[in-house]
């Protein structure tokens, strides 16, 4: 393959895409560059067909390079490990798009792997992912023919910015990914802060606007530099066998589509599949098992279509009964049980300390993480078994999800100074259990008193679409919705507006008109769950569970640091020795105390107190002589805080020596009457007692030590004598 380069710009920086370099035998290989970020993509198909299997073997592996960033691998054996979450997330987001645009019955094994070879920190490397395997599939020989492009939408200042840097996305309030082909929109991602429906439909457009220059740009690459094509012929059953099938068993499958219950609805199918399977000889079996489904298929859209009727009954705009608890757990900090249908989640929520935060080895730098959601979706929540391993790329992508709904409602760490986890376990799954868990983590961090900017619900819908003139949107698809229906579309969000979005279509594409009648559905579906669940938790509780840490913020001067942390840190453990309690200093002088009961908490901010704080003018202190000189004595009125008691604020009287007065190790009553720009103390013990009536005025004038003079403390000018005057 000969190299060629095709460039383009896009948010006025050049993305280019090379190929015929780097990786020539794979089926297909590109290199992506936008900035300095680059990625190499290949996509490799086997030759032979794999057996068994009625779907398409696809596998999407994105990879980060830490030697991209100039980086060496943190941990012991010093090299990349086991995916991390952030390249399983990539992953799926390059998966998900490319997979339904595939041909129909293409069944061999094909792989598509990104590694990132250099990144800048600035120019994010997933939507290159996305156009780099659109790019390798075009111009490789496997039979994979729509091209997609993707690109990032921000909203700064009150503009989309297309591709906004990282810099750019912390003053955004959108993070939208957008995939698409020439005709239309076929996935979407998305973060935001509260934005309506009207503004999403908006900012879809302004990304199909870019993505259909990147597309014609991979279209005139592949018509350079693409391969031939393998033969293949999309799979087309028979229409005659199907409507001969459907005579024989439409009726008995059309009953046992519409039965009351998920298991009773699946047994149902399961039998009367197999009664018609076992006519037929083993070698014909495959066959008659694929026009089984496309009949099943067939009569479950129709019924939609054609009858206006849902499996279950339902309206289209209709949400399944809900049953919501909170507070079931006694030793959880917060929980929640959410059921939706036939789908039940059981979510709870910890409340930990600064300790517990999550640190994260990104390619950017060590970043720190004190919100985070997981979610578990166990094998007996669909009747199923299987062993129980490693969270499943599933899991982790429905985690992020709900995580990104829920992230824009957490308080800030000022207000509530928690790290926080959200554990979603699924008991139960017909649809949407990503949803619920959304509105079931929202419940659960209500119960365990976390603060909420807002509450937060979720609702999963559908589309039935046969053209642009006969489709159905349906709202809080079930299992059997989303599996022949041709849009999963997840929208989360407060009463405001929406704060996460994903979007996946089977389809070639979703018209502008779809989209805005699905989100405004879907807001009618959220509001209604979200009434539901206040009615059960109309605020956050106004205190945290008993058993949950405490922990109190204070605010010191940060030159009192070194007096907290003591000589080789002493002081800091003592305290953290005598209370129990753990204690986190920052540089600008906040104090976190953490600690398991109240009391220990308690006490360790007395004990904080007592050593930073600060002498205050016009206060009076009880404090102990350190130290004598002849000029006056110091006092140690506070633990590390010294003042300066002068032999002529002692007392009214006349004093020879401080020493007939003081001893070292004496308690005495002092005032504090002035503190100077080095934040020395001065000090006055005379100011507290009363002058003696006829005290001689000799006595009442201050005393002036020589001393005095030469250390220039609290120096005073000697009163001009009568002649001098």
């Amino acid at each position: 393959m000969s190299e060629g380069k095709i460039e383009i710009e896009v948010g006025g920086r050049q993305l280019s895409i090379s190929t015929g370099k780097l990786a020539k035998q794979a089926n297909g290989a590109v290199v992506v560059k936008y900035g300095d970020t680059m990625v190499l993509v290949t996509a490799t198909s086997s030759k032979k067909e794999r057996e068994g299997v009625d779907f398409l073997p696809l596998l999407v592996d994105y990879r980060e390079n830490t030697y991209a960033a100039g980086k060496i691998p943190g941990g012991f054996f010093k090299r990349e490990g086991k995916p991390t979450e952030r390249e399983v997330t990539t992953s799926r987001l390059i998966d998900r798009p490319i997979r339904p645009l595939f041909p129909a019955g293409y069944h061999y094994d094909t792989q598509i792997v990104v590694s990132l070879l250099s990144y800048d920190r600035e120019n994010e490397s997933d939507v290159l992912g996305i156009i780099g395997a659109s790019s390798a599939l075009m111009i490789s020989d496997i039979p994979y023919r729509i091209p997609i492009a993707a690109v990032r939408l921000g909203y700064i200042d009150g503009e989309f910015v297309v591709n906004p840097t990282n810099s750019q996305l912390e003053n955004s309030k959108l993070n939208l990914v957008v995939a698409g082909s020439k005709d239309g929109i076929v996935m979407v991602e998305a973060g935001a802060e509260q934005v309506s429906e009207e503004f999403l439909v908006e900012a879809f457009q302004v990304a199909h606007g870019e993505i259909k220059k990147i597309v014609e740009a991979i279209e005139e690459f592949t018509e350079k530099y693409g391969k031939p094509k393998r033969e293949f012929q999309e799979e087309v059953l028979p229409e005659d066998a199907l409507k001969e099938v459907e005579e024989k068993i439409g009726q008995e499958l059309k009953q046992a589509i519409n039965l009351e219950g998920k298991l009773n609805k699946e047994r149902a199918i399961s039998e009367l599949k197999e009664k018609f399977l076992e006519e037929f000889p083993e070698e014909e079996q495959e066959l008659q098992g694929k026009l089984f489904d496309e009949v099943k298929k067939r009569i479950f859209r129709r019924q939609v279509l054609d009858e206006g009727r849902r499996p279950d009954g339902r309206a289209f705009n209709e949400v399944r009964p809900l049953h919501i608890e909170v507070g079931l757990l006694p030793r959880a900090h917060g929980s929640a049980l959410f059921q939706r249908g036939e789908t039940q989640a059981l979510v709870t929520t910890t409340l930990g300390t600064f300790e517990d935060i999550q640190r994260l080895d990104l390619l950017q730098g060590e970043d720190f993480k004190r919100f985070m959601l997981h979610y578990n979706f166990p094998p007996f929540c669909v009747g199923e078994v299987s062993p129980l391993r490693s969270p499943s790329r599933r899991e982790i992508g429905h985690g992020a999800l709900a995580e990104r709904a829920l992230r824009p409602a957490i308080p800030s760490e000022e207000e509530f100074p928690y790290t926080i986890r959200v554990v979603s376990d699924i008991l139960e799954s017909n649809g949407s259990s990503s949803m619920a868990t959304v509105c079931g983590g929202c419940l659960s961090l209500m119960d365990a008193g976390v603060p909420l900017k807002y509450p937060v619900a979720g609702i999963a819908m559908g589309l039935i679409y046969e053209s642009d003139d006969k489709y159905a949107i349906l709202t809080d698809i079930a299992g059997l919705e989303d599996h022949y229906g041709d849009m999963d579309f997840k929208v989360a969000g407060s009463k405001e507006g929406i704060t996460a979005l994903q979007m996946d279509i089977k389809i070639k594409k979703v018209s502008y008109e779809i989209l805005s009648k699905a989100l405004a559905q879907a807001k009618e579906a959220r509001l209604f769950v979200l009434g539901k669940m206040l009615e059960v938790i109309p605020e956050p509780r106004s205190s945290i569970s008993q058993y949950a840490p405490r922990i109190i913020t204070l605010h010191i001067n940060p030159a009192k640091i070194k007096d907290l942390i003591g000589p080789a840190g002493r002081t800091i453990k003592g305290i953290i020795e005598r209370t129990g309690a753990k204690i986190n200093i920052e540089q600008d002088g906040s104090v976190i105390i953490a600690a398991d009961t109240v009391d220990e908490a308690e006490a360790a901010k007395k004990a904080v107190e007592e050593v930073t704080q600060s002498a205050e003018v016009g206060k009076i202190y009880i404090g102990k002589v350190v130290r004598i000189e002849d000029y006056g004595a110091f006092i140690e009125i506070l633990p590390n805080v010294i003042g300066l008691l002068h032999i002529s604020e002692i007392s009214h009287k006349r004093i020879r020596s401080v020493r007939d007065v003081l001893r070292e190790g004496q308690e005495v009553v002092v005032k504090v009457i002035a503190k100077d720009e080095y934040d020395r103390i001065k000090l006055s013990k005379k100011v507290l007692e009363e002058i003696e009536e006829g005290e001689e005025e000799e006595n009442r004038r201050p005393h002036h030590h020589r001393d005095e003079r030469k250390r220039g403390f609290n120096r005073r000018r000697r009163p001009p004598r009568r002649n001098e005057r």
